[in-house]
């Protein structure tokens, strides 16, 4: 089982994701991405949906037209561990590669 991330490394893996906060309440972290509609929004999450299965850890999100939240936190670890690091970086790609841009 994974071990949350604490003090200098959790410090240390939220410096390479930007934009991505810690959830009110929660031991996670979540980050609002915008798109010019619902179809690039609904595209990203697809190719996020493949990769999340490919490592066997998935989001927790929501999507309204030409937004997605997404909420990362390892349920069986009780918190923010490096798996869900490691899903935020592909999360950042997929945006990148999509030319997409997030705001808070």
């Amino acid at each position: 089982m994974a071990t949350p991330l604490n003090g200098a490394d959790r410090a240390t893996a939220l410096l390479g994701l930007p934009d991505w906060e810690e959830t009110p309440g929660r031991d996670a972290v979540t980050k609002t991405f915008h798109f010019r509609d619902f179809v690039e929004a609904f595209a990203f999450m697809t190719q996020v949906a493949m990769t999340a299965e490919k490592m066997n850890h998935h989001p927790e999100w929501t999507n309204i037209y030409n937004q997605v939240w997404v909420t990362l936190s390892s349920h069986d670890a009780g918190g923010l561990t490096e798996r869900d690091i490691r899903l935020a970086h592909a999360i950042e790609e997929a945006a990148r590669g999509r030319g997409m841009h997030a705001r808070q």
